[in-house]
């Protein structure tokens, strides 16, 4: 009798599997468990723009895996070698080591050219879904309060990457990339006072110098990666803490958030949507062919590649200092190249008043509310055209940097791209800025018919007294709510001129700008009001209208 109870207790005392040991091990130590248990079911909306920001983090993580393999084989010296690789074109040349290691990579590492590829397009396309995932947050007012702080971690995230693909590209030494590092330094010798020795520091003397590959090399592979992933972190932290914005629709509300589960429906799409980008960036890779240095040479400072363009999200800057004249000032014994001094003032101030726009406009309006249910970019118009006019700028300046393309391609006059470049920099956004007002209030006074007289349903009915009319077919209570449920801000007031006592109140000149600012963001003429309930039981009983 003993025996077999003493059997029947080992039965029960047996041991867990193996792969729960390992949990039940680390959750002793770590805690995941909890941590799990606490975020695993956290829920996200599901909308298609919201993958804008995935494409970001996978080509990201795409730009790592492949930058990894890479290092393997660079060797980021200036030293000089005669070429004796299997690319014959380019035998007995003289070269540095950076470039005929490329040269290795591209011809005799097993898939050391696709990798290369990769690389590269992962990082365009890196940069160019940074920037349409910022636009949708700023077209939808995403970077309200409490995400200014995650805005600026996602526009540092664009600025570093732009540097980082930036000291990326230079380092193969090829005529193209050496003619953009010659640019980059030639701008830093335009600054005044400090130019010179930026450059020395950077270049490690007199241009080219023989340490701008490894410096550049570190730089990019080192500093600015580590940086970006530690911004990348943050952001994504922030984004589960803040949890995730939503679009207006029946149950969502500022203290909700209506969408699937993290586990096991989002991680599922989320993996599948890496392999995805994956797939698609590998595919372009392998068809179209980046930046071929084999065609273009090593660089040497006697010569300029033709066509000599940077990657397009140096465009605006190159644009900049393409489009403005060379003027020059000579005082006190130095000389002052505007030509290349005032671009370089106005990019960071560009820059600047995008880092800082959700903290401006919560000046302007005066509201310091939480927001986690996004605008429809019609509600806003001032917003929407502000956006609209900075896109414009952006793709006019673009044009002026790659003015010479653009002449032989169009078979147009280099000088006449220039000029309009020059005109259209100041007329364009404006122009841009008031066309998109007009068709976001448009839409507006669209949505306000829909609501009152419902969908058109192209059914041409006659009446009987010979009258034919449209049937409109009503919208539902979820369209209805989703048409309406957007504030409708006023702009600020000033107050009254003049205190309980008849006295003159002085309003500062602070305040003034604030309120006129606030009457061009929600004042007369930038917003169509919402049909009111009473305007809605009127049309639908009948009265007055078919």
């Amino acid at each position: 009798m003993s025996t077999t109870t003493e059997s029947k207790g080992a039965d029960n005392q047996r041991k867990a599997p193996a792969g729960e040991r390992v949990a039940d091990w680390a959750d002793g130590r770590l805690g995941i468990y909890s941590l799990a248990k606490a975020n695993m079911r956290k829920i996200f909306p599901d909308h298609w723009s919201f993958m804008l920001g995935e494409i970001c983090l996978y080509s990201f993580v795409i730009i790592i895996l492949t930058g990894v393999y890479l290092t393997l084989f660079f060797h980021p010296s200036m030293n000089e070698v005669v070429y004796h690789g299997s690319y014959v074109p380019m035998q007995g040349v003289r070269m540095s080591e950076a470039y005929a290691s490329t040269l290795d990579i591209s011809f005799d590492v097993r898939g050391g050219l696709l990798i290369r590829q990769i690389h590269h397009w992962a990082a365009l396309i890196f940069i160019a879904a940074m920037m349409v995932h910022m636009m949708r947050v700023f077209f939808t007012g995403a970077y309200r309060k409490p995400r200014e702080i995650n805005w600026l971690f996602g526009f540092l995230l664009l600025v570093l990457g732009m540097f980082t693909g930036f000291t990326g590209y230079s380092l193969p030494d090829d005529l193209l990339s050496g003619t953009g590092v010659r640019f980059t330094q030639g701008a830093i010798l335009s600054v005044p006072v400090v130019g010179t020795y930026i450059s020395m520091f950077l270049f490690g003397g007199e241009f080219p110098g023989h340490d701008f590959v490894a410096r550049f090399y570190s730089i990019h592979i080192l500093l600015l990666p580590g940086i970006m992933l530690g911004l990348l972190v943050g952001h994504l932290i922030l984004v589960v803490y803040h949890k995730h914005t939503q679009y207006a629709g029946p149950g969502r509300t500022e203290k909700n958030v209506v969408g699937m589960p993290l586990l096991p429906v989002y991680m599922a799409k989320a993996g599948g949507f890496f392999f995805l980008v994956f797939g698609v960036i590998a595919a372009i890779s392998a068809i179209a062919t980046l930046n071929p240095i084999w065609a273009l040479g090593p660089y040497r400072t006697d010569q300029v590649s033709t066509g000599a363009q940077p990657d397009w999200y140096m465009g605006f800057a190159e644009g900049l200092v393409r489009v403005m004249p060379g003027w020059e000032i000579n005082a006190w014994g130095h000389t002052l190249a505007l030509g290349v001094m005032v671009p370089l003032m106005v990019f960071p101030l560009v820059l600047g008043a995008i880092a800082l726009y959700p903290f401006i406009e919560s000046w302007v309006t005066g509201d310091k509310r939480e927001h986690h249910i996004l605008d429809r970019p019609r509600n806003t118009p001032t917003r929407t055209g502000f956006g609209v006019a900075w896109l414009t700028a952006y793709f006019i300046m673009l044009i002026g940097g790659g003015n010479d393309i653009v002449a032989t391609h169009f078979n147009l006059s280099i000088n006449a791209i220039t000029w309009f470049v020059r005109i259209f920099f100041f007329v364009g956004p404006v122009l841009a800025f008031i066309a998109t007002k007009r068709i976001c209030l448009g839409l507006q006074r669209r949505d306000r018919d829909k609501v009152l007289h419902g969908r058109e349903t192209g059914i041409i009915k006659r009446l009987p007294h010979g009258e034919f009319i449209e049937v409109h077919e009503p919208l539902s209570q979820g369209q209805l709510y989703t048409l309406t449920s957007h504030e409708q801000y006023q702009p600020l007031d000033a107050g009254p001129t003049v205190d309980e006592n008849g006295v003159e109140r002085k309003v500062g000149p602070t305040q003034r700008i604030k309120v006129s600012l606030s009457k061009g963001f929600y004042g007369e003429g930038n917003q169509i009001p919402k049909p009111t309930t009473e305007e809605y039981k009127e049309i639908t009983s009948g009265h007055g209208h078919h």
